[in-house]
């Protein structure tokens, strides 16, 4: 993606089903969880580079021992950082206790992060907030083992307000806002709850204080738990959590907007944001890696027992697109297909603009994660040449010659790697001139891959704020003299901010939102932009059910064709020769290559929970009112 935006979070959860010493015979070491986490949150570091967190939890710990290990890093390279933490304190432990090194007993009493149970957290902060007390996951202390929560997700709440004000009214004194903080409170309130209603019924059936302990475990009904917690949850997430006794789950939102996979086998019990985690760290098939259904929860006890239980009614499945065009790795067997699919579905647009010169036109894409699409574009491309080729081969018949023959196989997609990511340069520079002069240094081009007069088109996942390419990406591609150049997007336009986990919440960042404004001035209907506003603030103390997005109207006056078009007059500076146009995916071609994930808010307005039409409501009265802040 040109344009960067921060996103998502990653998790990883990992339970081994066997005692350490099972590992230690088999695998070579009582490690072999840390390990297999160290490469879970590798395989996944794509989804955040902010901050990373790891615990533990030690099974059967007696009295006055160490049962709970947690290391968090906001470090430049987290993963690397937490993990050389551990294996320091691992290393250190072993040279000084050599008596540790083939004895899994006292590896397991004596040394920190060894455990049955293991969490992991990749973040991004789309907040801005990249401190050490933002990164998860987050800990809930507690003197009675069942009570000490451990929590991480990746999420976003709309109204951590009503959450916030529910822990008010029941007693609890919250410490911020933050939506991680209310959603552990709230979990850990009914938590603390439940436990102090078995100890009175295990006391009444004649049990000592002591003996309580273990059957407070084994009776502790999780699923209840997330029920009460999560019922006015408004947001998209995945939530993971331990407890301190053994138990574990993970818990995804009722329309399945953030992603969760499990794998079960007699060893582990392994959870992740993304498929080719599981797949590549424990060599597992395709088919044998489970999606866990919106509003269910995979919960693991600590017997060992996993079972799969529903906790809210599922609605509408509205799984995130971006997940499948971007933040996702493509090395998923479907995500691979489906971004093919993205750029073969774009290509008659392509033709169109181009006016069928394929001859004259060079193919390539900006780097590196629109590669996938590019193929799929490309392999229509192809596609198309041989249905002309074989349409002129069989007009001429037999009395083609072999020069005519050799001219039409000739004509063949032109394909360059025409834009290069040269470095993350550091805008140090504070004066805007030369900021910008650093900015359109971020990409160079490969001289000579386009001839002058040349179509050139290139492909990017998504075009959100159109910064990047008007300061860097266009004017540097117009130095290779080509007639046209069509920027082509794999996602549809950006019109409407999200709030479940991408960093994108102000609606003047969006360039089409921006063309959109641009019209309406043109057009001399900016009383309709005011009457939004208007409607928007009568909004503002209704239900979040009642709510309706109003922001629609912003754009219905307009086809997209229209708003891409003012998209590419907006990019394009007076300095650049070439003409430039803009091409969007349509929402109906998205569906068409990710059928199973048909969540578009961002492009369609048609907001999964009843807070999205609030945030986007917001998002207008702030832009209107000139507030430069969040929507929520």
């Amino acid at each position: 993606m040109s344009d960067a935006i921060k996103h998502e979070c990653g998790i990883s959860m990992i339970r081994l089903l066997k005692p350490l010493e099972y590992y230690k015979e088999k695998y070579g070491t009582a490690f072999y969880g840390v390990n297999k986490m160290y490469l879970m949150m590798e395989k996944q570091h794509n989804r955040g580079q902010d901050g990373a967190g790891f615990a533990s939890i030690k099974l059967d710990m007696k009295q006055g021992e160490r049962y709970m290990s947690r290391v968090r890093s906001a470090q430049s390279q987290p993963i690397q950082d937490i993990f050389a933490q551990i294996n320091d304190r691992i290393n250190t432990a072993l040279q000084e206790k050599p008596e540790y090194v083939d004895n899994v007993a006292l590896q397991k009493k004596h040394i920190p992060y060894i455990g049955e149970v293991l969490l992991g957290h990749v973040r991004y902060g789309t907040f801005g907030k990249n401190s050490i007390e933002s990164v998860h996951p987050f800990l809930r202390q507690n003197n009675w083992m069942h009570r000490n929560l451990i929590v991480a997700g990746n999420f976003n709440m709309t109204n951590v307000n009503e959450l916030f004000d529910n822990l008010v009214q029941i007693g609890q004194h919250p410490k911020e806002m933050a939506d991680t903080v209310t959603v552990m409170e709230k979990i850990g309130h009914f938590l603390d709850d439940a436990v102090a209603k078995l100890y009175k019924q295990i006391k009444k059936e004649g049990f000592t204080k002591l003996e309580a302990s273990p059957i407070i475990a084994e009776r502790l009904n999780v699923a209840k738990i997330l029920k009460k917690a999560a019922k006015n949850w408004d947001g998209g997430y995945a939530m993971s959590g331990l407890l301190g006794h053994g138990d574990s789950f993970v818990l995804r939102d009722p329309a399945g907007i953030r992603p969760v996979y499990y794998y079960k086998d007699d060893e582990v019990v392994v959870v992740a944001s993304e498929r080719p985690a599981i797949q590549t760290v424990f060599n597992v098939p395709f088919d044998e890696i489970k999606e866990l259904e919106p509003g269910h929860a995979l919960i693991v006890k600590k017997s060992g027992k996993a079972n799969i239980k529903q906790i809210l009614e599922p609605v509408e499945r509205k799984a995130c697109s971006f997940e499948r065009i971007y933040f996702s790795r493509g090395s998923d067997k479907e995500i691979y297909k489906e971004r093919k699919e993205l750029g073969k579905l774009l290509f008659p647009q392509i033709l169109e603009s181009i006016d069928g010169d394929i001859k004259n036109t060079v193919f390539s894409y900006i780097p590196n994660t629109a590669e996938t699409s590019f193929y799929g574009m490309v392999k229509e491309a192809q596609n198309h040449l041989n249905r002309k080729k074989e349409q002129q081969i069989l007009s001429i018949g037999r009395k083609i010659t072999s020069e005519e023959l050799h001219e039409i196989l000739e004509v063949r997609p032109r394909i360059e790697k025409v834009a290069i990511k040269d470095a993350k340069l550091r805008t140090f520079i504070t004066q805007d001139s030369s900021r910008d002069d650093l900015v359109a240094h971020v990409y160079d081009i490969s001289y000579g891959s386009v001839k002058k007069g040349d179509n050139l088109v290139i492909i990017d996942d998504s075009i959100v704020r159109g910064t990047t390419l008007k300061k860097s990406i266009l004017k540097i591609l117009d130095r290779l003299l080509p007639k046209k150049i069509v920027v082509v997007s794999s996602a549809p336009q950006i019109r409407y901010p999200d709030c479940y986990g991408i960093d994108m919440a102000k609606l003047e960042d969006f360039i089409a939102f921006r063309a959109a404004l641009a019209l309406h001035k043109e057009n001399d209907s900016m009383d309709i932009v005011k009457g939004i506003y208007e409607k928007c603030l009568t909004q503002v103390n209704r239900p979040d059910k009642e709510v309706v997005n109003y922001v629609k109207e912003f754009y219905k006056p307009f086809t997209a064709k229209q708003i891409s078009k003012k998209i590419g007059e907006l990019l394009s500076s007076s300095e650049i020769k070439a003409e430039v146009e803009i091409i969007y995916q349509t929402v109906e071609s998205l569906h068409e290559a990710c059928p199973k994930n048909l969540g578009d808010w961002y492009f369609t307005g048609d907001y999964p929970t009843p807070g999205g039409n609030r945030v986007v409501n917001r998002a207008f009265i702030n832009f209107y009112e000139g507030k430069s802040e969040r929507a929520y």
